[in-house]
């Protein structure tokens, strides 16, 4: 089978791949029709993660038909169309015990190569998937939108941990492809303000276009006083940090009220500089986010009856051939791009 390969870093080749034989009777083979390219797809394509480490097939938003199914396999078959989780979880570990899949001590993510494990993905013809993460598409939604569920999955997630209550206004800290996701998914869960905060004016614009009710730029040394008279006198109950470095997590600190909660989804940094004082002294919650874990259903629910849009935020859709260049527009930062997906 073609697959794009990441042979070395910022190095990207199309090659003739063995295509992947069924070695679990739990696995499905998949003909890939979509897969959309994930900033940490980016990240790791100049190796500043340390998880895409050459060489691998990359990517793990994405959608397909089943072309073939493993013996144990009983709520799918030939034919049908699906969508995937990022995450395989093994299914007995404590934690998968309890229900907390995307914590698994066996996790493994689709297109990941680290020191602890290899995971190709699918910016491929083929590719296998354990029938336990796999989801059937609903009628009326195509191969490209559904690409979209992972990356909503995981706004969808963070917002599960900690959810507004219907009318608390918030802030969301960058407006890259998932502070977007978390506006539009904010935007049918609060009828408060939502505030966004990004420091390109082009991605403002676009925040305003998606649903936020004001943009802000972070480096605005007045930007705690504009969010308070936006929000009734006072800071913010909840931020969401969508870019996951120093610099725009402590921007979102400084937006929290007293005891309020900051939800950490950006992980693009393995380290960063917290101001400890003002965490306790204001005895402020940081909540983790790590990927999804059961948010698929109501994510492709909520596209597929349209108060889930997703098309605006799709920037390109391009033949998986055409990879290397919309990688390297997207590491670039180029066009104002959003997110490209690639069709094998």
């Amino acid at each position: 089978m073609k697959a794009l390969v990441l042979t070395e870093y910022k190095k990207l080749e199309m090659q003739e791949v063995p295509k992947p034989m069924i070695a679990s009777p739990t696995q499905v083979l998949v003909r890939i029709k979509a897969a959309a390219i994930c900033g940490s797809d980016v990240h790791g394509y100049d190796g500043s993660t340390g998880r895409r480490k050459p060489p691998v097939i990359m990517g793990h938003e994405g959608s397909g038909i089943i072309e073939e199914v493993g013996s144990m396999v009983s709520h799918f078959k030939v034919g049908d169309r699906v969508t995937f989780d990022s995450t395989i979880y093994c299914g007995t570990c404590s934690y998968c015990r309890e229900g907390l899949f995307n914590l698994c001590d066996n996790r493994r993510v689709l297109g990941v190569s680290c020191d602890e494990y290899k995971q190709d993905g699918i910016f491929a013809e083929y590719a296998l998937i354990e029938e336990r993460v796999l989801f059937h598409l609903p009628e009326g939604l195509d191969f490209v939108q559904a690409a979209m569920t992972e990356p909503a999955g995981v706004a969808a997630h963070a917002i599960s941990l900690s959810r507004p209550r219907l009318g608390d206004d918030v802030a969301v800290v960058g407006s890259g492809l998932i502070g977007l996701l978390l506006i539009k998914l904010l935007r049918t869960v609060t009828s408060g303000k939502i505030l966004a905060i990004e420091m390109d004016a082009n991605r403002r614009k676009k925040a305003l276009e998606v649903g936020a009710d004001a943009a802000l730029d972070p480096n605005d040394p007045e930007l705690p006083g504009h969010v308070k008279r936006l929000c009734g006198g006072d800071l913010l109950p909840l931020v969401y940090e969508a870019v996951g470095a120093s610099e725009p997590i402590n921007t979102a600190i400084s937006l929290v009220r007293k005891g309020g909660t900051v939800v950490l989804v950006g992980n693009i940094r393995p380290t960063i500089e917290l101001p400890l004082q003002s965490v306790v002294t204001r005895q402020i919650k940081l909540q983790g986010s790590c990927a999804i874990n059961g948010e698929y259903p109501a994510v492709l629910k909520l596209m597929a009856d349209g108060k889930l849009q997703i098309e605006d935020i799709i920037s390109k859709v391009a033949p998986l051939a055409e990879g290397p260049l919309w990688f390297e527009k997207l590491y670039n930062r180029e066009d104002n791009l959003l997110k490209v997906v690639l069709v094998p």
